[in-house]
């Protein structure tokens, strides 16, 4: 399918952005399609296919075969035939590009040459890490997209991340656009308000600007800073699409929430869940968290749900640890998830969290059981865990219309649904 996948692109010649980074991807690629669908045949990667497998299927326009061999074969079969008779085929490509282990990111840059790359985050312990020598090796990889980008290229890059700032720095003969919060990069945004709706969390409300234009943007479904740079990031790859701000953000308002990223589901007992169990890592919980401290409560409790994160490796304790330091000051009470998660808590603990406000379970299934009677009306809940800790059964099981279940949450298909959480 890589071949195939080589063949189409250099028969048809679109137009690449590839989305990297090791948080926010998805949302951001997501963002930008809707953002440059309008004015051009776009097609973006399919949930978060952004691998050597998902890579080409997105190219290819072609489904998951998940273990099904046949649907390899038909998927083989059928992409052959694409490859060869590409008819009207879309183009502009938004793609997303991620790495697992060494040597990812430049068996895929052997065939995919970007026009533009957007480069979210590189937080200093990423996820993946586990797989790597060390974090740097992470950050090395992932800038292998930056490298491989046309010669005419532009780099989109986060103004507010050091990393990312100090690695372009580095690069020369590509167009530079920032984006981020604050008024030093190109595009940025301020005035960031939470919308309620009888104390009831909506939405958030921010301003995005660039140079002496601005325009209002409202994130239905959504809160936190995370969100808001994916948005931002949109709003600076339709510049180069020609998509005024304006216009740009009309889009975003309409946009649907992606599951599982700072996603917001109504709860059971007139709750609200902040559904953000897609994956899980260091930078991300504490973004998410940070999100739900700002947020006002109108007096009701605070609650993070966090599940495991996994496959950091050596950092793995450490790093669990700081996000207890980081809840004994966001939430009023913590519900572990897991093996790992075991230090969070004892960190919350010693941070000053009452022992009382700490629950700890092995599983997500014992959490529910649980939960579904200690919950109180108003309570605001931070779900979040690595992929592996299925925590998006918790809030299936915790919604108020769970038939909405398979629209609004991650990984609702019936292959998922057999696989059970990581112990």
């Amino acid at each position: 399918m890589t071949w195939e996948a080589k063949l189409l692109l250099w028969r048809t010649k679109p137009l690449v952005v590839a989305v990297t980074g090791s948080v926010g991807k998805t949302t951001t690629k997501d963002a930008i399609y809707t953002v440059v669908k309008k004015g051009v045949w776009a097609r973006k990667s399919e949930k978060s296919y952004n691998s050597e497998v998902g890579v080409p299927l997105s190219v290819l326009g072609l489904p998951n075969g998940w273990s099904d061999p046949l649907s390899w074969l038909k998927n083989i079969s059928d992409g052959l035939v694409i490859a060869l008779f590409p008819g009207d085929y879309p183009k502009v490509l938004v793609l997303e590009v991620g790495v697992d282990r060494p040597g990812d990111m430049v068996n895929l840059t052997n065939w995919l040459k970007p026009d533009v790359v957007v480069l979210t985050r590189l937080p200093v312990v990423p996820v993946h890490v586990e797989f790597f020598p060390n974090p740097e090796a992470v950050v090395e990889e992932k800038m292998q997209l930056v490298k491989a980008i046309k010669p005419d290229g532009t780099v989109v890059y986060n103004a507010d991340d050091p990393l990312i700032v100090e690695k372009i720095s580095e690069i020369d003969n590509v167009k530079k656009v920032s984006f981020g919060l604050n008024s030093g990069a190109d595009f940025w945004a301020e005035e960031l308000e939470i919308a309620f709706t009888q104390y009831r969390p909506v939405g958030t409300k921010a301003r995005i600007l660039h140079h002496e234009e601005q325009a209002d943007v409202e994130m239905v479904g959504v809160v936190g800073s995370g969100p808001l740079y994916a948005y931002v990031s949109a709003v600076a790859v339709g510049s180069l699409f020609d998509v005024s701000l304006k216009d740009a953000v009309t889009m975003l308002s309409e946009m649907s929430p992606t599951p599982g990223r700072m996603r917001l589901v109504p709860g059971i007992k007139r709750t609200m869940m902040i559904d953000d169990t897609y994956n899980s890592s260091p930078a991300a919980v504490e973004q998410a968290l940070c999100a739900v401290r700002d947020m006002r409560s109108y007096g009701y409790r605070k609650l993070a749900i966090l599940g495991d994160m996994l496959e950091l490796g050596r950092y793995s304790t450490a790093e669990h640890e700081k996000v207890g330091e980081l809840v004994a000051t966001c939430v009023d009470a913590l519900v572990a998830v897991g093996v790992r998660a075991r230090s969070i808590a004892m960190s919350a603990e010693r941070a000053g969290m009452p022992p009382e406000r700490i629950s700890i379970f092995e599983n997500v299934d014992e959490v529910a059981k649980v939960l579904l009677n200690e919950l109180e009306e108003g309570d605001l809940i931070l779900i979040k865990g690595s992929q592996g800790m299925r925590l998006e059964r918790l809030v299936k099981a915790l919604m108020e219309d769970p038939e909405q279940a398979g629209e609004w949450l991650v990984r609702q298909e019936d292959v998922w649904g057999k696989k059970n959480p990581i112990a």
